[in-house]
């Protein structure tokens, strides 16, 4: 016999026995803390199998040789499911120090995670923290710290190695600055982050323009970068394959590849607002200048268009991001277009291919393999119009004319790397229509997109979502039948709110059927 749960089958045998799993997980919850030593004795030991061994970094050529076999493999129907941790897992004590916040309520939790059949936890590296205080002056002890605690719960590990900082997001607790080093600079010298047109800028990221200008202590950025990430493999060599199955590597604000056109953290910007351009720092000015003569129009490096509104403006009454003479499609938005969204495809393309070249050896043996990940953005608002100037601020050359995202997803899959996707969990009907957004048409771009240029995907949510329909929509687009099944999801985030039961009661179904082949 067979029962329907959800719209999917279980056999009642099955059925019951998940029932008391359930059941043993929601106790687990309730009891002290000492329980944990029964997991760490092997009592309930995961048998869910590791994906580590198919994950290879591949070269341009490799990857199109082996296109059969990557379309093969996603017939496995299984997509692990990784929860990243809280973003105040840590504090700062008096000296600056990291340290773990509520040990023993994480080792609960953790726990508890991998008995609901959760694969692994996502972890951000913070480069603020680690090379907090001065040049080349790496601490880990920090991730030496949550490394182990993750490895001894039986869980697998994506690390987001992050160059950027979440001090405009944090409510205090896990605030991560970039490097102190960094900001003293920075106090002298603002034009190392990006500025907008009316010269504001914040120190989340640095600007783009100062990839190549070696102004950070005689390094440039993107030596820092690799510097960070060398310590980084150095450090972590053996847990490398075994336990670190996916390494992110930070391009941009929230660790996205994008311009931080819609700064939510500081006023300037509110939902659905079109955002600005962020080219306006000397250095990016510079660079506009010199691919306005070689373009033999001097006069369009003087500034960034003039007639792209402000942050929170609506497309409509916007000359730039509507049809006329001097809009998008004009000789000089198409230039200015073209060089903004370019100049940020070659960051994406200089720092992955140093993470590429770094991670390499690593594929001399099937045990240390592991996926290099790229993360974009999911700038869903006014994906319906022609212009799409949410994301043409933020760096996406992308409209209904014209493919941007292409461009960017053939720098990933020269350098091997998996494309991380937003939005799984939204859906258009759940948005008013004002805004013209389209989080399913954007997702459904990126996945075709993806399985052209034969790019593995790893699947988000943007927000959370602990309810059944929410869940099961992420399921859905995890096994859309028009595109690749994605390779793993990793669920935004690790929270109270899980562990209720009315969250568990849909959270731990949703695992457990992801966990299953169909």
């Amino acid at each position: 016999m067979a029962c329907k749960c959800g719209g999917y089958y279980y056999t009642l045998n099955a059925k019951a026995s998940f029932d008391r799993d359930l059941s043993k997980t929601r106790k687990f919850l309730l009891r002290n803390v000492s329980v944990v030593r029964m997991f760490t004795a092997g009592f309930f030991r995961s048998k869910w199998r590791s994906i580590a061994g198919k994950r290879r970094i591949l070269s341009m050529d490799a990857r199109e040789k082996s296109r059969s076999t990557i379309l093969e493999s996603s017939k496995d129907k299984r997509v692990p499911i990784f929860v990243m941790m809280p973003v105040d897992i840590f504090t700062l004590d008096a000296s600056g120090c990291p340290r773990i916040r509520k040990l023993k309520a994480l080792t609960v939790s953790l726990k508890a995670l991998k008995l609901a059949g959760v694969h692994g936890i996502g972890v951000e590296v913070w480069w603020g923290i680690v090379e907090r205080f001065s040049p080349f002056d790496y601490n880990w002890s920090l991730y030496e710290e949550i490394f182990k605690l993750v490895s001894d719960s039986g869980l697998k590990l994506h690390v987001a190695l992050s160059f950027h900082s979440n001090s405009h997001s944090s409510n205090g607790k896990g605030r991560a600055s970039l490097p102190l080093w960094i900001l003293e600079i920075g106090d002298v010298n603002k034009d190392i982050y990006y500025r907008d047109q009316h010269g504001f800028s914040n120190n989340d990221y640095l600007t783009l323009g100062v990839d190549h200008v070696p102004l950070l202590s005689g390094r440039t950025a993107l030596q820092c970068y690799e510097d960070f990430m060398l310590s980084f493999v150095n450090k972590f060599e053996s847990f490398i394959g075994s336990v670190i199955e996916e390494i992110s590597i930070g391009l941009g604000p929230s660790g996205e590849l994008r311009y931080p056109a819609h700064p939510f953290g500081d006023g300037r910007w509110k939902f659905p607002g079109i955002g600005e351009f962020q080219c306006y720092d000397k250095y990016m000015m510079e660079d506009l200048k010199m691919a306005a003569c070689r373009e033999g129009k001097p006069q369009w490096g003087d500034k960034g268009p003039q007639n792209a509104g402000c942050y929170n403006s609506v497309p409509s009454g916007v000359p730039f991001f509507e049809e006329g003479k001097e809009s998008f499609r004009s000789d000089y938005g198409r230039f200015f277009l073209e060089w903004y969204s370019g100049r940020l495809i070659c960051h994406a393309d200089a720092i992955l291919a140093k993470a590429a070249k770094i991670l390499k050896k690593y594929q001399e043996n099937e045990r240390t393999s592991v996926m290099l990940v790229a993360k974009i953005g999911g700038i869903y608002w006014w994906y319906q119009t022609l212009s799409h100037p949410a994301e043409l601020t933020a760096g996406y050359y992308n409209t209904a004319l014209r493919d941007g995202y292409d461009p960017v997803v053939s720098v990933l899959s020269r350098h091997g790397a998996a494309l991380h996707i937003p939005c799984l969990e939204m859906m258009d009907s759940e948005i008013p229509p004002t805004y013209l957004c389209s989080p399913e048409g954007l997702l459904k771009q990126m996945q075709s997109v993806s399985k052209k240029r034969i790019v593995n995907l790893i699947g988000r949510n943007t927000t959370e979502r602990l309810d059944k329909t929410g869940l099961w929509k992420i399921r859905s687009n995890c096994y859309n039948p028009q595109a690749e099944v994605v390779r793993s999801f990793t669920f935004f985030r690790m929270s109270d709110g899980i562990f209720r039961v009315e969250n568990w009661n849909n959270f731990v179904p949703f695992v457990r059927m992801m966990n299953t082949d169909l």
